[in-house]
């Protein structure tokens, strides 16, 4: 007698719904090419889900989308096994080069020499980070100038289509490069913001509070915070309650890159002190002012 597998092949939870854009038993992860998949970008999928999203709510419309978010979960744990994974958090609004820009994507560049750099997977200190990862082949140079490149193009605003097309361009003049080295988990509730397309994988939800704490657990080399607002406030607290409450074997390092932002601009960093004091997550923070500095601290931190 032959034993019967559980699930010998993906069975639809979901009945299918005409309008919904998604696929709700998908197991894999999206790529940019599936999300900027038409010419226009009002007519791609990423459009198009981010449109459905904001349809009046139902019942069918919450069910399917929990149910593509557990298929996401799925399908990041298995890309992500046996992988080491930094974060690079900081502001969306950034515009490209900037020298904040800039800075971040030198960090990925470095970073992405031994981890896979991991971000919200959008626009500004996000895609830098990611870009630097996706030219870790290459020396620095090319990381400079391809932030020069894309300055042309500042931001996605009025015309994401401009916006992609431009680091389409760009990313397709890498030959040379190793896989898996660039992930992006980005959310439709900010849909209004583009995922960018330096990224190997891309792990797109609906829920936003899911997508805050998986990015903020996967990341088992430390995250890095670069300047940002409000979004970036909130993952530092975030990061640090779960490192607050960790066990010694499980604190990853938080570093805050820019000591007088840090300190006076958004001075966050001696409350960060006093919380981690007598815990075992206190020599895990670090304040620092160069890329190098932070890369230093990710590695030390592997050692």
């Amino acid at each position: 007698m032959s034993r019967r597998r559980v699930r010998p092949q993906p069975v639809p939870v979901a009945a299918p719904v005409p309008h919904a854009p998604v696929d709700a038993e998908r197991t894999t992860l999206y790529t940019a090419e599936e999300l900027y998949d038409t010419a226009d970008y009002p007519d791609s999928l990423d459009a198009r889900a981010y449109a459905w999203s904001r349809e009046r709510h139902t019942r069918e419309t919450a069910r399917i989308r929990a149910l593509h978010d557990f298929a996401i979960d799925e399908a990041l744990d298995a890309w992500i096994e046996g992988r080491h994974l930094v974060g690079v958090m900081g502001g969306h609004d950034v515009r490209r080069g900037e020298p904040t820009y800039a800075a971040a994507a030198r960090l990925g560049h470095a970073l992405g020499q031994s981890n896979v750099v991991t971000t919200g997977g959008g626009p500004g200190t996000m895609e830098a980070a990611n870009l630097g990862a996706w030219l870790t082949s290459y020396d620095v140079s090319a990381v400079d100038a391809a932030v020069a490149r894309l300055g042309a193009v500042p931001t996605f605003r009025p015309s994401v289509q401009d916006w992609a097309d431009l680091a389409l361009g760009v990313r397709a003049g890498v030959t040379d490069r190793p896989r898996q080295r660039s992930l992006g988990i980005p959310t439709w509730f900010y849909g209004h913001e583009p995922p960018n397309v330096f990224c190997d994988a891309i792990a797109k939800y609906f829920r936003n509070a899911t997508r805050e704490a998986i990015l903020l657990e996967v990341c088992d080399a430390g995250i890095v915070f670069l300047p940002g607002a409000a979004g970036t406030v909130q993952e530092v607290f975030q990061d640090a309650c779960e490192n607050y409450y960790a066990t010694p074997e499980t604190v990853a390092p938080m570093i805050l890159l820019g000591a007088r932002y840090w300190t006076e601009e958004l001075p966050l960093w001696p409350l960060l002190q006093a919380l981690a004091k007598g815990r075992v997550m206190e020599g895990r923070v670090h304040l620092v002012d160069t890329v190098e500095e932070a890369a230093e601290v990710v590695a030390g931190g592997r050692s």
